[in-house]
Order: C-alpha cells, then sequence, then structure tokens
C-alpha cells in the first residue's frame, strides 16, 4: 500500500482504489499550509473528489489561495476540489429542525460531492409529526435516507417505520440539558424499534454521507 510521507503526515495513495474515493483530510488540528500540501498531494496522485472536512472560512480562504480550483461550502464547513458527477443514487437528507441544519448541511454537501443524487427534506421533526407525513412520498422515492435530529432523536425511529430503504440516522448535540450534547438521542436511535436503523457518531454528517457512499457502492458492483 502505497503512502506518501509529507513529514507531519502520511497520505493514504491507495484509499482510493481500495474503497472508491481518495483518503478525506478532517481540517481541525492542521494548518492551512499542511492542509494544502495533503490536498495538492491527493489531487496528483487520485482522479476522484479531494474533500476537508470542518474548515472554517479564514482558514478556507488561505488554503484556497495555495490550491485553487476548489469550493467552500461555508454552512457545511467543506473544501471541496473536483466533485464528481451526481450518479442515479439519490439520498434524501432529512432534518428535524432548523438547529440540526449545519449537520444535514455537511451530510448533504459532502454526499453532493463524492457523486450521490441529494433531496433535503427539512423541518420534519415530530413534535409537528403532520410535516413529516406531507413529505414520506419524496423519503419513500430515496435510495437511502439520511435522518438528522437532536432532542431525543425520534425522528429517526419515525422515517424507520415509514421507508423501505436503508435509514442512516445522524444524532445532533441539538436540544437542553438532559439532551447530553447529543448522548440522549444517540442512545435513542441505537433503541430505536424500528429495526436496521444504522447510526453514525454525534453531528457527524460526514460519516452519515459515506456510509451512503458504501450502500451505493455495492449496487452500482451489482448492477
Amino acid at each position: 500500500m502505497s503512502t506518501a510521507d509529507l513529514g507531519f503526515a502520511r497520505v493514504d495513495l491507495d484509499r482510493e482504489d481500495r474503497q472508491g474515493l481518495p483518503e478525506v483530510v478532517y481540517g481541525p488540528g492542521k494548518s492551512p499550509a499542511q492542509i494544502a500540501a495533503i490536498v495538492r498531494t491527493l489531487l496528483a496522485h487520485n482522479t476522484g473528489p479531494v474533500l476537508v472536512t470542518r474548515v472554517e472560512a479564514e482558514p478556507a480562504r488561505a488554503v484556497l489561495a495555495e490550491v485553487p480550483g476548489g469550493r467552500h461550502s461555508p454552512g457545511a464547513r467543506l473544501l471541496v476540489w473536483r466533485p464528481a458527477v451526481a450518479t442515479a443514487f439519490t439520498v434524501a437528507v432529512a432534518a428535524a429542525g432548523t438547529s440540526d441544519g449545519p449537520v444535514a448541511e455537511e451530510a448533504a454537501e459532502v454526499a453532493a460531492a463524492i457523486g450521490l443524487a441529494v433531496r433535503s427534506v427539512t423541518d420534519v421533526g415530530v413534535a409537528g409529526i403532520h410535516r413529516l407525513l406531507a413529505e414520506r412520498d419524496r423519503l419513500r422515492a430515496a435510495d437511502a435516507v439520511i435522518v438528522v435530529a437532536g432532542m431525543e432523536g425520534a425522528l429517526a425511529s419515525a422515517v424507520g417505520g415509514l421507508v423501505a430503504c436503508p435509514v442512516i440516522a445522524v444524532p445532533t448535540s441539538t436540544g437542553y440539558g438532559a439532551g447530553l450534547e447529543g448522548i440522549t438521542a444517540l442512545l435513542g436511535m441505537h433503541a430505536s424499534c424500528a429495526a436496521g436503523i444504522t447510526v453514525v457518531n454525534i453531528d457527524s454528517g460526514f460519516g452519515a454521507a459515506m456510509a451512503a457512499f458504501r450502500l451505493a457502492q455495492v449496487l452500482r458492483r451489482r448492477r
């Protein structure tokens, strides 16, 4: 397995061959110069999209000044070079409330950048269940649904009971004291009575998008 040793990082050059995408860079803790060096290496040795997650506006500008041709999505805090062309695999990203929006946006932007067709469904939390029911046809038409919810995380169970496709649940840190910064939603989603729900890490829109990508890869290979 081939790597590029940059001194401060060893970049995985074979991940695209193994998994269908180049290594994705986690931005926090890295300087703009370090991010730029890693991105240049990935662009030179791979053909697919290159992503850097959790990058705020100011360091993003510094990176783009060193490595032009990319795009920054401020809400998703995502840098992207060479986004993939959308495939036929459709992901619906359903956010319980406006406060869950940043995590839902990260999921949607990452999914779009890696070649999934994305449909966003906003503000369909279970406190007003009629809002969710009004969107059930759009959710059922998707190949996978990413559910983003904080508080008690009940939206994942509700969606899991409405659709037949895979449901990927993202607990968020949205909520008051007993929400425990997303732990309550995490445990609620794990304890869901809707069988077969996949649960990723708290606030990890990125992780949910990557889970959907793996499903899409399996379907593509079978076709």
